[in-house]
């Protein structure tokens, strides 16, 4: 059989960077945030796109958009012509699980062709972790004659991480923190993943409170230069401007606009003390998968969720 590769990318702009450094083979982009909203393990099924759909359409995506950029490419695609498919997905939690998402599909997909993973991070001698339109042309090619070649077992783990990540119950994530895998930055992201659901401490999660914990250190004058710090400060979650902007605004009642720059309120400095529970006054439908966001607590000592009572 013809030797013949496919590049799965985590996004547009890294096409014209694989181009530049002569990579011509098939590309397939992956145009999606699994991280946010309700989704279902199927990807191929109706109620997956109907739910997609339905979060994503205040974004911008409507079900025509949608379909041709998303569903389209991805369903028609013939994997059985491939000898090797390549993975571009970054180091945080945005990225990943749209790769275990893209994963199960493919093992659902019965593929058979080898499956590579190239995934950015930590650069030598580089304090920050480096997403892949971040790097340079040498660093880019270095990343693609490193890529690691994913297991039977890595490409079933996906599977059964993309499943759990569609129920109702995320208490269970826990357990593959300690996981080997050949995903190097998988436990980070799934610690990461946890961290999301509001703490029994202040009732906020991890990223909403160190936002706070911004707007109280550094000089701060409105929501879009928080916005833009937030950005660059945000560990291994990845998310984009407007999800960060969306949290921003949803942590309004924390503080306000003060001799020219975002200063905490009562309720703010309270929460960063963690001296006040804000769950109540935060609580809605939020959905990460098919598990709502304020049905389960995080417990920074132990680390793990438990149900809320």
């Amino acid at each position: 059989m013809q030797q013949r590769t496919l590049h799965m990318l985590n996004g547009d702009s890294l096409t014209p960077r694989l181009a530049a450094i002569n990579i011509k083979d098939d590309q397939l982009v992956w145009r999606e945030m699994l991280c946010e909203g309700k989704t279902s393990y199927d990807l191929r099924s109706e109620t997956f796109k109907q739910e997609r759909i339905s979060f994503l359409t205040p974004f911008g995506a409507d079900g025509k958009t949608y379909t041709e950029s998303f569903l389209n490419p991805l369903l028609t695609t013939n994997f059985s012509k491939y000898t090797s498919i390549v993975l571009w997905f970054e180091y945080d939690l945005f990225c990943h699980i749209n790769m275990i998402a893209a994963l199960s599909y493919l093992q659902q997909s019965n593929v058979s062709a080898e499956i590579y993973l190239v995934c950015s991070g930590w650069i030598e001698n580089d304090p920050n972790l480096k997403g892949l339109g971040e790097l340079s042309h040498k660093q880019l090619i270095s990343h693609y004659q490193q890529k690691i070649k994913l297991t039977t077992s890595d490409i079933e783990l996906a599977d059964r991480l993309w499943r759990l990540y569609c129920t109702d119950n995320h208490v269970t994530f826990k357990n593959y923190v300690t996981l080997s895998s050949s995903f190097p930055y998988l436990s980070n992201c799934i610690n990461a993943h946890l961290k999301r659901f509001p703490s029994v401490t202040n009732g906020l999660n991890v990223l909403e409170t160190h936002i706070l914990k911004i707007i109280h250190k550094e000089e701060i004058k409105n929501t879009r230069q928080l916005t833009g710090y937030i950005l660059q400060y945000q560990g291994y979650y990845g998310f984009g401007d407007l999800q960060i902007a969306k949290i921003i605004k949803k942590l309004a009642d924390f503080y306000e606009l003060k001799s020219k720059r975002l200063s905490l309120n009562r309720d703010g400095l309270l929460a960063i003390g963690g001296l006040q529970n804000s769950y109540d006054k935060l609580s809605d439908d939020t959905v990460f998968g098919n598990c709502n966001k304020y049905e389960y607590c995080y417990h920074p000592e132990q680390q793990i969720l438990t149900k809320h009572e």
